[in-house]
């Protein structure tokens, strides 16, 4: 038996058990009642808005592909790159280890269009560090202009070093961006090289990445009850962190580590109102693209099945 193979899913479980237990203290006097009241709460324009948002998130995740693509020169057809990003995005963000995951589904996927096993883990590496890229970029927007927001979660304030944090960030990410415009030689840190694409590339890795991290977050954003509602840009900086601490637990769907993180974020507001959201959130983040998710898989695996017979 190999450890390696049950070490993250162990620790993802972990995390699941520890966070539900985190939870239920936190929200204990909170009954199913109050949560469907505040879910009931919230007005039928910002179930629409939230909605729209997430259609936003998903429309974002398909640029990624799209972008990859065009780094290793391959076309593919604009509505098969969309089908398989949706589906690869909808069913990894809910079983969890979503650069492995997604890369299975992207190779089932694309190898049917030509794709070498290499071009498709030269596409899984491009989206996951077009995810971190994004994510130091807003992170780093979001520690200049709104320091105090690791004041939610440390308790104590720490402005100098968010500031310096935030700064160090976008310094980065303008290295990376200048490194391309040179053309460097790819970049070593031991065994692993970062390969600086093209200009072009770059510039549509910094306008399309952001915005999935910034519809997601605008699904709880309008979800919120108004009273106590700190603002869209506090919400964006509290969702980074639950999401980024979801995605290191390992957890499936980051099941109870999200909403821990996220209510401690946002301990100044109405829990019910939190919890509300963030159930809005799952639903139209995780619960209805994964059934959509599932539905394009059986009939794409029904449609190869077809062509084998025939």
């Amino acid at each position: 038996m190999n450890w390696r193979r049950y070490f993250w899913p162990v620790i993802g479980i972990a995390a699941v058990a520890f966070s539900l237990w985190l939870l239920i203290h936190e929200l204990r006097g909170i009954s199913l009642d109050d949560v469907w009241a505040g879910i009931a709460a919230i007005p039928p324009r910002d179930w629409v808005l939230a909605a729209l948002s997430s259609v936003v998130a998903y429309a974002s995740l398909a640029g990624y592909d799209h972008i990859a693509l065009l780094h290793i020169g391959k076309k593919v057809s604009w509505l098969f790159v969309t089908l398989c990003s949706f589906t690869t995005y909808a069913v990894s963000h809910n079983i969890g280890g979503s650069v492995f995951s997604g890369a299975v589904i992207r190779y089932r996927a694309y190898a049917t269009r030509g794709l070498t096993g290499q071009e498709v883990g030269v596409l899984v590496a491009i989206c996951w560090f077009t995810f971190i890229l994004s994510s130091v970029f807003l992170g780093g927007l979001v520690l200049l202009f709104e320091p105090q927001i690791i004041d939610r979660f440390t308790g104590a304030p720490h402005h100098g070093a968010a500031f310096a944090a935030g700064l160090a960030m976008l310094i980065l990410v303008g290295a990376y961006a200048f490194g391309s415009w040179l053309g460097l030689r790819p970049l070593k840190i031991g065994s692993f090289q970062l390969h600086y694409p093209a200009l072009p590339i770059v510039a549509r890795q910094l306008l399309i990445g952001p915005v999935e991290l910034l519809g997601a977050a605008a699904i709880i954003y309008f979800a919120l009850p108004d009273a106590g509602n700190p603002g869209y840009f506090v919400v964006l900086g509290v969702f980074m962190v639950s999401f980024s601490v979801g995605l290191l637990s390992h957890a499936p769907g980051a099941l109870g580590v999200f909403e821990v993180v996220f209510l401690t974020g946002l301990s100044d507001m109405d829990p019910v109102g939190v919890l509300a959201a963030l159930l809005v959130f799952r639903l139209f983040y995780l619960i209805i693209p994964l059934l959509i998710g599932l539905g394009v898989v059986l009939y794409f695996e029904h449609s190869q099945y077809s062509k084998g017979e025939s």
